[in-house]
């Protein structure tokens, strides 16, 4: 049955269409014969009782400086579309959750994916605070007293923005840095949110596993191995991607964490796993997709399609 679908994400025409996850996720729906609209956030529309989007009509092709073909900008009704993916990238502030709760009043009668309301109340590093038996030592704490007692009992710490993305603002503290009232001050007079500390771990050296699952079910991972002298491994600043297999504790962690993301409509979600710890659940916008597809032959895109298939058909 063809759908008709609208993401609701950053400017298509930029992205990178050999690493883009959106692009895959939206190039397999064309594929299998679904009619597609883009539209990014600031698009998003309430008006009297209606919830719409400035959007327009796309047909994708696989061709570098010429991947997407627009048509003319109309004004949707999202109740009546099929499928809405919410896919912009973070920063997770006000503007995003606003999106979430606009788009909570079509979910699910238009089937919004992720669900917005667990994208919301779940993100990526508060969820990870439900499985403290997975995860590193870590405090979320905006008293820099409170911070520095945690990082003397711990030495090496990683100290990063509670709503950030894509390894921005990410620091590592070790045991003889002398930063972190500075770093404090600084984030401090960007907003008045909490900070997250963990204790470091040195098996990020050896790379920062993204595993993907979709409904609750681990597909497979990758690899992201830090550039040299950086301790970030993620994609965007400048991480290696690499084949990698999973662990028994990768599935034990897998099989902790699947039913509630299950359970609360997470059809597309991407872990983060250091050693044998959890560090991240990401379901805002994770990505990951078109290197499993290279490493592995594994088409995530097709198995998220088919969750997403059986629930408008069922």
């Amino acid at each position: 049955m063809a759908l008709r679908v609208a993401f609701q994400m950053d400017p298509i025409e930029t992205v990178d269409i050999d690493a883009d996850s959106s692009f895959r996720i939206a190039l397999e729906a064309q594929e299998r014969g679904h009619e597609l609209y883009v539209y990014t956030p600031e698009k998003l529309i309430f008006s009297e009782g209606r919830v719409m989007a400035l959007a327009r009509s796309v047909t994708l092709h696989k061709v570098k400086g010429a991947h997407v073909t627009f048509g003319a900008e109309e004004m949707l009704d999202l109740a009546q579309i099929d499928v809405v993916w919410l896919r912009q990238d973070p920063p997770f502030d006000m503007g995003y959750i606003t999106t979430t709760h606009l788009l909570d009043m079509i979910h699910p009668a238009t089937l919004v994916v992720n669900d917005p309301f667990w994208v919301r109340n779940y993100p990526e590093k508060l969820l990870v605070l439900k499985f403290p038996d997975l995860t590193p030592p870590t405090m979320i704490a905006r008293d820099l007293a409170t911070i520095r007692t945690f990082k003397a009992e711990h030495g090496d710490v990683i100290l990063k923005p509670l709503y950030g993305n894509g390894g921005a603002g990410v620091f590592r503290l070790d045991p003889n840095d002398r930063n972190l009232a500075s770093l404090y001050e600084l984030f401090a007079g960007i907003n008045r949110e909490p900070l997250i500390v963990q204790k470091f771990l040195p098996a990020v050296a050896k790379g920062d596993k993204r595993i993907i699952l979709v409904d609750g079910v681990a597909i497979g991972a990758i690899n992201r191995v830090p550039a040299v002298g950086e301790t970030r491994s993620n994609m965007h600043v400048g991480g290696r991607p690499e084949r990698v297999a999973m662990t028994q504790r990768d599935h034990d962690i897998c099989a902790a964490i699947g039913p509630l993301l299950r359970e609360k409509g997470q059809i597309f979600v991407g872990i983060d796993v250091i050693g044998d710890y959890l560090t991240e659940i990401n379901v805002t916008s994770p990505t990951g997709l078109q290197e499993l597809e290279r490493f592995d032959g594994v088409n995530g895109a097709k198995l998220i399609w088919e969750a997403i298939e059986a629930r408008r058909t069922s």
